[in-house]
């Protein structure tokens, strides 16, 4: 006679949200090295701003906070060195190419045009803000800003920007983690309007 039970269904493993894969990415040999390339490539062309990286190693890590925060500090001023040859040397092969797909000419043209008036202290206000670092040191290339300005902008003002994100999730790492935790889909959101914001602020300038 068969048996009416049935057997007990194998729980399958839950999986990991993409927090959880950045966290132990970030907890591991790798994580710095991530964030080095992430904070570099933002810095000419990638789109994603390297702060949820840094976030994540923070969180993960936190006897890693002042190391982390130098070390994309260092990676975004390299980049955006990268960024600013490309203005300067390589506008027509790739950096205008940059600042089409992101359909900013309008605004682009306008940027280049306050550094008459504001030089360095421009990339000391623009670099702390969501607006994308990428187009501040492209811009800076082709309006032949002085080197020697624009990476000691460039080390003030991301430097001061990174510190802050890294002792923000120090300090608040545990209830930073657990709000995003319970809040994932709205994180995402607000993450989402502050890169739009971004470029919308650039539009505006």
């Amino acid at each position: 006679m068969a048996s009416h039970s049935e057997a007990s269904p194998v729980p399958t493993p839950k999986k990991k949200s993409l927090l959880d894969k950045a966290v132990a990415l970030a907890s591991g040999p790798h994580g710095l090295w991530l964030l080095a390339v992430v904070a570099f490539a933002e810095a000419s062309f990638f789109p994603i701003p390297p702060d949820p990286i840094l976030a994540a190693v923070v969180l993960a890590r936190r006897d890693r906070v002042w190391l982390a925060a130098a070390v994309c500090t260092v990676a975004s001023v390299l980049g955006g060195l990268g960024g600013y040859a490309i203005g300067y040397g390589l506008y027509e092969v790739a950096g205008k190419a940059v600042i089409e797909f992101y359909h900013l000419e309008e605004a682009f043209h306008t940027f280049q045009a306050r550094f008459a008036e504001w030089g360095g202290w421009i990339i000391i206000a623009k670099g702390f803000t969501p607006i994308p670092f990428k187009l501040v040191t492209i811009a800076s290339g082709v309006a032949e800003l002085d080197l020697g300005v624009f990476t000691a902008s460039s080390i003030l003002t991301r430097g001061a920007r990174f510190l802050l994100v890294a002792w923000l999730f120090y300090a608040f790492g545990p209830q930073a983690k657990a709000v995003i935790a319970r809040h994932k889909g709205k994180v995402l959101i607000g993450g989402t309007v502050i890169v739009i914001a971004g470029f919308a602020a650039f539009a505006l300038l």
